[in-house]
């Protein structure tokens, strides 16, 4: 169906393996028979979890960014390790990172937010019936936590304070389950 638009692989290599990334290039033919270099971030994907209370607040962290010499509002997030649960990866990264745990589990949605460039995918999670504990931060591992209502967020991203494409479509997701538009599975 698609055939006119797909590019096909002819070769390729690594061009940089990091402890984190890999950053590879293949020559490919374009569907008009042309060739052309493509280069990408092989990411191995992550999880996004959107931790819910009974009042409607959500918990979120400040964290620096190093890329772009600035912190960042966003929801806890994690990297998932080699043959792990993407669920069980989830529940990990909201107890390393804020403290808490979850009892009500709900995937949403996957998505991919640098399409361009990488191949990295983030799995969304709703967190809800939650409980507090103490964080478990990793070596080298700094961040703040704080709670805001969806109407504060979706202010924030309106004005720009929020840019974190994660936590754009998490905020848009959230506003419409707690308008009872949208269901979680």
């Amino acid at each position: 169906m698609d055939s006119h638009l797909k590019e096909t692989r002819i070769d390729g290599e690594t061009v940089y393996e990091g402890g984190f990334l890999k950053v590879t290039r293949d020559r490919v033919s374009l569907p008009d028979g042309k060739l052309t270099n493509r280069e990408y971030i092989r990411h191995p994907g992550a999880v996004v979890i959107l931790p819910l209370f009974e009042d409607g607040t959500v918990l979120l962290e400040r964290q620096f960014r190093y890329p772009l010499d600035r912190v960042f509002i966003e929801y806890p997030a994690g990297k998932i390790d080699a043959g792990e649960d993407h669920l069980a990866c989830a529940k990990r990264e909201l107890q390393e990172e804020t403290g808490y745990t979850a009892t009500d589990w709900h995937f949403l949605c996957t998505i991919h937010n640098a399409i361009a460039y990488s191949d990295e995918h983030l799995d969304i999670y709703l967190a809800r019936d939650l409980t507090a504990g103490p964080a478990q931060l990793d070596a080298g591992e700094f961040l703040d936590t704080y709670t805001a209502t969806v109407p504060e967020l979706l202010a924030q991203v309106k004005s720009g304070a929020i840019t974190d494409v994660k936590t754009v479509i998490g905020t848009f997701w959230l506003e419409k389950i707690l308008a009872g538009d949208w269901k979680p599975a």
